[in-house]
């Protein structure tokens, strides 16, 4: 526990501006994204801009090429809350069936399979299929997000529970601690996600 602790400190300690403002941000994003205020997009997107910078100049090039994703997606999820849904009046919250995620599953099965047996060939990544598996799995819940869709949050505390692990075993505790956080708010997001859903399943049957 005490290396742990030292670790963390040490992480901490050598963090830059850019990666400290890019890190607060990360939290401002989930918060505001749990209170489904739109301004949680414009966090994600100066936070994985400066991702997209941090990684490429520590030669983690998937890792900014997913924030590349990260970051156009911010700016469809803001497109999508501010002018999605009937008349353009923004979305509600919404259930996928399950038959859709199923199918989503099966994709990002493939997908795992696929890139993992790559890395693993071509390359000296650290668990390339769980990186895979959490990679393409956080593609799709970032889609998910952006569209309202209440599931997206299921999604995010499994890649994060599994993300964790991932950091840890890579040596980045401060990091593992920042999802160990997201763990925590995950829950408190889908049940005001879901309760949001209620009332407007109620206000729809009123009607």
């Amino acid at each position: 526990m005490s290396g742990f602790a030292e670790r963390l400190a040490a992480q901490a300690s050598s963090l830059s501006p850019a990666e400290a403002l890019a890190v607060a941000l990360a939290v401002g994003y989930l918060v505001l994204a749990v209170r489904q205020n739109i301004w949680c997009w414009a966090c994600a997107f100066v936070s994985t801009g400066l991702y997209i910078w941090l990684f490429h100049g520590a030669a983690l090039f998937m890792e900014s090429a997913l924030n590349v994703f990260y970051l156009v997606m911010a700016v469809y999820g803001w497109y999508e809350w501010r002018y999605g849904g009937a008349r353009h009046a923004g979305l509600p919250v919404t259930v996928w069936p399950l038959a859709w995620h199923g199918a989503a599953l099966g994709v990002i099965a493939g997908l795992t399979v696929a890139s993992g047996a790559w890395l693993a060939a071509n390359t000296g990544a650290a668990f390339p299929y769980l990186d895979s598996l959490t990679t393409w799995s956080a593609v799709w819940a970032t889609f998910l997000v952006a569209r309202k869709v209440l599931e997206n949050w299921v999604y995010w505390f499994v890649i994060d529970a599994l993300s964790v692990y991932l950091y840890l075993s890579r040596g980045l505790p401060l990091t593992a601690l920042l999802f160990c956080f997201y763990l925590v708010i995950i829950p408190v997001g889908f049940l005001s996600w879901r309760k949001d859903y209620a009332r407007s399943g109620d206000a729809l049957a009123a009607a």
